[in-house]
């Protein structure tokens, strides 16, 4: 364990693994790179930065740590510094895989790298260029600028190919290479699949990190960055407790912040998971339910047929208990989900109207919802659309046009929106949704 200095700072190694666009392999080269640690016998913490549920699973288990999100508008600066500062006092080096592109998004994972310091690796594919790779990275050094620690390489052909990479680059170093792969890791509409999808997960991850042709030299090489200690947070009241909120979880509803539980417990309230896809009933005695995001489109056919979680959700509702549904938890609640076979299937049917999945996407980007409580951030993603007559009772607001949203829902005791929320971004909004009487 590392202890922090007398003057109140962490140092420790952080890199900031980025590139010049999303489909540039970011993901599999930080796995790779965090399980060639892991086996070393670093300690290794990795972070996503922006929003995001799958990378961070998968890094999970590549690296056999929780993976938390970093942002500089949904999660906040302060937060940030403050998940970054406990990370580094247990870990020896702290990966963060970036977003899309280096500088996409309003703020940018660049952004991210100068707010704190941290130094950039880029990754670049390298499959269908040689001398070229030295102007992307030279490019993508000098157009902030950020400090670039060195280069990972992937999809190289040839020891041959990847001395021309190098050579190219000037004074950036080559860190490692990772050749082209027979196989890679399945993907779907929203990205990856689940890692627990994939049977051989582990065998492919410690092949990838045996093929990561690693620079020790350059390693050695690499700089620690100073994390400033943020002053303690005041305490979260407790407006949660003596509350159980039960959460459904499993391939289905996957979607889950592990912020979003760490706040729900600071909160006070007592977690309790159970499984619509195993059809089993709410928790008796539960006083909220949350239904977070996932896959029901995968599973319509076993979700139309669990009759014990219909009847035990719709019970919930009209008992006035507080639901709050996020995008794949309210795609289960609608009246009927049509798959992308066009096959429609019933569900629970508190929310009037159907769920249509579709080709392209229906929304993406942060949003912000306004509560009495102030602002509570998040994001939406997804390649559904719903249909119904209900009115919305609100709206999100996109970051950072302002324009309208995702449309919020509320029926009875139920709230249901597309919105994810991260709710380390307004706890006190969070809480009103578990609480009966209250809205955010």
């Amino acid at each position: 364990m590392v202890t922090p200095a007398a003057d109140g700072h962490v140092d420790v190694r952080v890199l900031l693994v980025a590139a010049v666009s999303s489909g540039q392999g970011k993901t599999t080269v930080t796995a790779a790179l965090a399980r060639k640690l892991a086996k070393r016998g670093q300690r290794v913490r990795v972070f996503k930065c922006g929003p995001d549920f799958i990378d961070p699973m998968l890094l999970e288990r590549a690296s056999g740590a929780p993976v938390k999100s970093l942002d500089m508008w949904m999660v906040g600066a302060e937060h940030c510094r403050s998940q970054l500062a406990a990370a580094a006092r247990d870990a020896d080096v702290i990966l963060i895989e970036g977003v899309m592109g280096l500088y996409d998004g309003t703020p940018s994972s660049a952004d991210l790298a100068r707010a704190f310091g941290f130094p950039v690796m880029a990754v670049i594919d390298a499959s269908a260029m040689a001398q070229t790779a030295g102007a992307l990275v030279l490019g993508l050094r000098d157009y902030g600028p950020v400090e670039m620690a060195g280069v990972i390489a992937n999809r190289v052909a040839s020891p041959n190919h990847a001395a021309m990479v190098a050579a190219s680059l000037r004074d950036i170093p080559l860190f490692a290479t990772l050749p082209r792969q027979t196989r890679s890791m399945p993907e779907r509409h929203l990205g990856l699949v689940l890692p627990g999808e994939v049977n051989d997960i582990d065998a492919m991850l410690d092949e990838l990190a045996e093929q990561l042709a690693f620079d020790d030299a350059a390693w050695g090489k690499l700089r620690n960055t100073r994390i400033e200690l943020p002053a303690p947070a005041p305490a979260t009241a407790p407006t949660l407790a003596g509350k159980t909120v039960a959460i459904a979880r499993d391939a289905a509803f996957a979607f889950l912040y592990p912020a979003n539980l760490d706040t729900l417990r600071q909160l006070g309230a007592t977690l309790q998971f159970f499984s619509p896809l195993a059809d089993e009933e709410v928790p008796a005695g539960a006083d909220a339910v949350y239904l977070p995001g996932g896959y029901p489109e995968l599973h319509p056919q076993t979700l139309s047929r669990a009759d014990n979680w219909s009847a035990s959700i719709r019970a919930a509702h009209a008992a006035g208990v507080p639901i709050v549904a996020e995008c794949g938890g309210m795609m289960a609640l609608a009246e009927s989900l049509t798959d992308q076979k066009g096959e429609t299937w019933s569900m629970a049917g508190l929310l009037g109207g159907r769920i249509v999945m579709q080709p392209r996407l229906a929304g993406l980007g942060s949003q912000g919802l306004a509560t009495p409580h102030g602002a509570l951030r998040g994001h939406t993603f997804h390649y559904s659309r719903l249909e119904t007559e209900v009115a919305a009772a609100a709206h999100t607001v996109k970051h950072p046009s302002g324009a309208a949203g995702e449309a919020l829902y509320r029926v009875g005791s139920l709230t249901a929106s597309y919105f994810h929320a991260y709710f380390p971004s307004n706890p006190a909004a969070a809480a009103s949704l578990f609480l009966r009487g209250e809205a955010a």
